[in-house]
C-alpha cells in the first residue's frame, strides 16, 4: 500500500503538471478515462492531499455557556436595583446626518455630568473644553424635556431654551432647523447637532427599566455573530464567532397580535454579560441602540460590581450616536434621593423660548390650510 501511495504522488504530480498545459489533441477517449480513474483513486486515498490541499482562514468558534430565561430576567433586574445616579463622563459626539452618503462627524470628546433618578428623571449638562464652562443643559420628568443652549459661537444669535414632549415626533420640523443650522462655521453645527439630543434616550440607556412579567411577555433565543476580537495589548485583530443569547420584550396591541419593546443580547462566552439593549417604537422601528462595554465595578461601596464604563447610544431617527465613559467610576454616586427641583431647567439666562410643540402645530394647521 505505501508503494501504490508512493506510485499515486507520482501520477498526481505529473498530473498536476500535465493539466497547466495544453491537452494534446491526438489523446485517445481510452487515455482521457485512464487520467480521470487515476485522479479520482488517488483523491479517494489521499494520495494527492499535498497537491490539491487548500487552506483557509475562518473565525475561531468561542466557546460558550448556559443559562436560563430566570438567569437572564435576573441579570436584567441586577442593572435596574440603580435608582439614582451621578457621574462626570466624557462625552463623544458622533452626527450621523449624513449617513446615507457614508459619511459620519466626529466631534470633540468633552466633559459632561448625569444626575438621573427613576421613574425617568434627568438632569444632563455638557461643558466646554478647556474652560468647563456648560454649552448644553438638559432636564426633563420623562414626559417633558427642556433644552437650554447656552453657547453657540455666533454672537448668541442660536442660544435659547427648547422645549417639548418626549414621545413627540419632530422630523417634520427638522429641515427647518438644519438651514437655521447650517454654516461653513464647524462649531455652529456642532450646538446644531447637539440640538436634536433629548434627555430621555441617557435615561433610557442608564437606568435600564426593570423586568415586568404582568405586563409584558418573555421570549428566549440564541444567536452566533462574526465579529472582531481585539488582543489584550489591542495590537492586532481576529475574527471570531461569539455566541449571545437575546431576550426580547413583547407587549400585547389592539388587534390581539404582539409588538416587541426591547430586545437585550447577552454574551455567553467568560459569562453571561449583558451587551446591548435595542429599545423599538409603536411602529416597531429601532428607536435607541444601546452598547455596553468595559465591565468594571461602580462606587466605592462593592455593591455594583460588573457594571458597564462605558455606554453607546446610537439614535437612527434622529440620525447621531454618543459615547459615554466614566471619568472616575469610583467617584460615581448612586442611590442617592433628589428633590424634584433639581431636574427643573430654569430660563435664569433670559433666553428665546421655543416650544416645539407649538411649531408642531402650527406647521400642521398651516398644511391643513394649504390642502383645503
Amino acid at each position: 500500500m505505501l508503494n501504490f501511495r508512493l506510485f499515486m504522488n507520482v501520477i498526481c504530480k505529473r498530473y498536476a503538471v500535465f493539466s497547466q498545459q495544453k491537452m494534446p489533441a491526438d489523446l485517445s477517449r481510452k487515455s482521457y478515462t485512464q487520467i480521470f480513474l487515476l485522479v479520482i483513486i488517488s483523491l479517494a486515498l489521499g494520495g494527492c492531499s499535498g497537491v490539491f490541499k487548500k487552506t483557509s482562514s475562518r473565525p475561531a468558534l468561542l466557546k460558550t455557556e448556559n443559562a436560563t430565561q430566570t438567569q437572564l430576567l435576573n441579570e436584567v433586574n441586577r442593572f435596574a436595583q440603580v435608582n439614582s445616579l451621578r457621574a462626570k463622563m466624557d462625552l463623544k459626539f458622533e452626527d450621523n446626518s449624513y449617513a446615507e452618503q457614508g459619511i459620519a462627524e466626529d466631534y470633540l470628546t468633552v466633559t459632561s455630568e448625569i444626575v438621573v433618578q427613576r421613574p425617568a428623571n434627568i438632569l444632563f449638562k455638557v461643558q466646554a473644553p478647556i474652560i468647563g464652562t456648560d454649552v448644553v443643559q438638559m432636564t426633563s420628568d420623562g414626559v417633558k424635556f427642556r433644552l437650554a443652549i447656552l453657547e453657540d459661537y455666533s454672537g448668541g444669535k442660536f442660544k435659547k431654551v427648547v422645549s417639548g414632549t418626549n414621545n413627540a415626533d419632530y422630523s417634520v420640523l427638522q429641515p427647518e432647523i438644519e438651514k437655521a443650522g447650517s454654516s461653513k462655521n464647524g462649531k455652529k453645527r456642532n450646538i446644531n447637532a447637539f440640538s436634536n439630543l433629548r434627555p430621555q434616550h441617557f435615561t433610557d440607556a442608564i437606568l435600564i427599566r426593570p423586568i415586568d412579567t404582568g405586563k409584558y411577555l418573555y421570549a428566549q433565543s440564541t444567536i452566533s455573530q462574526e465579529e472582531d476580537s481585539i488582543s489584550q495589548d489591542r495590537s492586532s485583530a481576529k475574527r471570531v464567532l461569539r455566541g449571545y443569547y437575546l431576550l426580547e420584550e413583547f407587549i400585547r396591541n389592539e388587534n390581539g397580535g404582539l409588538n416587541i419593546v426591547r430586545r437585550f443580547w447577552f454574551d455567553r462566552t467568560g459569562g453571561i454579560k449583558l451587551k446591548r439593549q435595542q429599545i423599538f417604537d409603536m411602529q416597531t422601528e429601532i428607536e435607541s441602540d444601546i452598547l455596553y462595554a468595559r465591565t468594571g465595578n461602580l462606587t466605592e461601596t462593592g455593591e455594583y460590581n460588573n457594571f458597564p464604563l462605558r455606554i453607546e447610544i446610537t439614535r437612527p431617527k434622529e440620525r447621531y450616536k454618543i459615547s459615554l465613559t466614566y471619568q472616575l467610576p469610583e467617584a460615581v454616586s448612586i442611590g442617592k434621593i433628589y428633590p424634584a427641583k433639581a431636574f427643573v431647567l430654569v430660563n435664569i439666562w433670559n433666553l428665546q423660548e421655543v416650544d416645539l410643540d407649538e411649531k408642531l402645530q402650527e406647521m400642521k394647521k398651516m398644511k391643513t390650510f394649504l390642502y383645503k
